[in-house]
């Protein structure tokens, strides 16, 4: 007996461990350029489609627009995640200029280059500028992976990419109607307000309800845990979106606050997410891959090439220096700001938008922002490392990689935690006793490579040590520890 979905199944299952097989093997080139690797899935996808192999045809640009707003919304589920509260602190301002002011800016210089560079419509020029204008979460989160930089920039970096695409679907949207005849000023500006101001309200309303759940809900099990972060994402997303608000900012601030205040089971909800947002980029490259028609490229190429010059030289630098005036930021962080603004998914997903409304030049638009966006990750990604290095911005590792995590001990009142040993850190290189340890905790064991130390007060710590402590499990612990570990405040409180 065979099903109509076994040969969909099994296609699927080749495809993946295809790009996966093609993915190890260039793992050291794709990492020594930064490009990012959901580009190998994009051109597998590409390759097997309508004008490649034929061996999958898909034409139903509704469905992969559905297909797109369900994996950024673990995309972004799992950027929210890891973005930690000093981020926020850092870059709030800063980052919500850009994903608002920033975003209509890079907007409408991108639209005058296409308006003079493709000599179409005013409204298709609009369009285009409006679809690349925001920078893509799953491309930025990917990036700061493999790409450790300054704390501020990827800060601001992660704030930026996590709450600008609201901006990005108001302005198209809003063009869409406009074409229809049924948008006036007001209406854009009632619209932006609602998917930003809205998204924000469901976000943390649903997020607050996270953390209690979590924190006081015994699941028994320590996988629930993941699976319960995920209906609780989706449950965001939705009830934003039933709203008329934005669900994208609503499962953003979502994983941003299980991510701060749910530090027991963070291993466990971690590990499930990144995987879970690998799995959805792989199958959104994939997917959007199939869409496209590379014979249709070339009669756009140049055009698009110049487009994309004037979106990567011009507009962003624009917007990013426009929008960190009095921020504190100088010359080389702008810099490194305006090439790190990477384009990806989104783009090409909200270019679906003008196929699905079946408006003229809807394919021009497409293929456009599918150059743009190709030419913008493969020049960024092959100079972003480079400009790093120029600038003397060079870390050993990102600026946001955990430093400590709780291991819960079920039925006691005390955590196991972790500490892994960065040479960034205040504690490599001294001694225990040098360091103090925070009050109510014991530091029970030191792992160094495939020995275990027990710990004494003339032990010095050092780089790529892990550090087992016991914390009594009452207040912050985890901050604490990674105060103390960081060299920051009384390590006594």
């Amino acid at each position: 007996m065979t099903l109509g979905v076994d040969a969909f199944l099994l296609l699927a299952a080749v495809l993946t461990l295809s790009a996966v097989v093609v993915s190890a093997l260039t793992t050291r080139f794709s990492r020594r350029l930064r490009v990012p690797g959901a580009l190998l899935f994009l051109g597998l996808g590409m390759l097997v489609g309508d004008d490649g192999l034929d061996l999958v045809s898909l034409a139903d640009a509704e469905l992969v627009q559905n297909a797109g707003v369900v994996a950024l919304l673990f995309i972004l589920l799992e950027g929210g995640l890891t973005t930690k509260p000093t981020d926020l602190r850092l870059a709030a301002v800063p980052g919500l200029l850009l994903a608002t002011v920033g975003v209509a800016a890079t907007a409408g210089i991108t639209a005058l280059g296409v308006w003079l560079l493709l000599d179409v419509e005013v409204v298709t020029a609009a369009l285009v500028g409006a679809v690349v204008g925001s920078t893509d979460a799953a491309a930025v989160f990917s990036m700061m992976r493999t790409t450790p930089l300054p704390r501020r920039v990827s800060a601001l970096l992660r704030v930026e990419s996590g709450s600008n695409d609201p901006i990005a679907v108001m302005l198209t949207v809003g063009l869409l109607a406009t074409v229809d005849g049924g948008a006036s000023p007001g209406t854009w500006a009632a619209f932006a307000g609602m998917q930003l101001l809205g998204g924000a309200v469901v976000g943390v309303g649903v997020g607050g309800l996270a953390v209690v759940l979590l924190r006081r809900l015994p699941l028994g099990i320590d996988g629930l845990y993941p699976i319960a972060v995920v209906a609780l994402g989706v449950l965001a997303y939705g009830s934003a979106v039933r709203l008329g608000a934005s669900g994208f900012v609503a499962v953003y601030l979502t994983g941003v606050l299980v991510g701060a205040y749910v530090p027991r089971h963070r291993r466990t909800i971690l590990g499930f997410h990144e995987a879970l947002a690998n799995a959805a980029e792989i199958g959104l490259f994939l997917v959007l891959g199939l869409l496209v028609f590379p014979a249709r490229l070339p009669a756009v190429a140049l055009g698009a090439l110049g487009v994309a010059a004037v979106l990567t030289l011009v507009a962003r630098p624009a917007a990013v220096w426009l929008c960190t005036l009095g921020q504190g930021y100088d010359w080389r962080e702008r810099t490194l700001l305006s090439a790190g603004g990477l384009k990806g998914a989104v783009p090409i997903v909200l270019a679906t938008f003008p196929l699905t409304a079946g408006i003229d030049d809807a394919l021009l638009v497409f293929d456009v922002v599918f150059f743009v966006v190709l030419s913008s990750v493969l020049v960024q990604g092959l100079a972003l490392l480079p400009i790093v290095r120029r600038l003397g911005f060079e870390q050993s590792t990102p600026a946001w990689a955990p430093v400590a995590q709780a291991l819960p001990l079920e039925g006691i009142e005390v955590d196991l935690v972790e500490v892994h040993v960065t040479e960034d850190l205040f504690l490599a290189g001294r001694r225990l006793a040098e360091v103090g340890v925070p009050g109510g905790t014991i530091v029970t064991a030191v792992i160094r490579r495939d020995a275990v130390l027990v710990p004494r007060g003339d032990t010095r710590i050092e780089v790529d040590d892990v550090l087992l402590l016991t914390v009594e499990r009452a207040g912050p612990a985890i901050d604490r520890l990674t105060a103390w570990a960081r060299g920051e405040g009384d390590p006594r409180r």
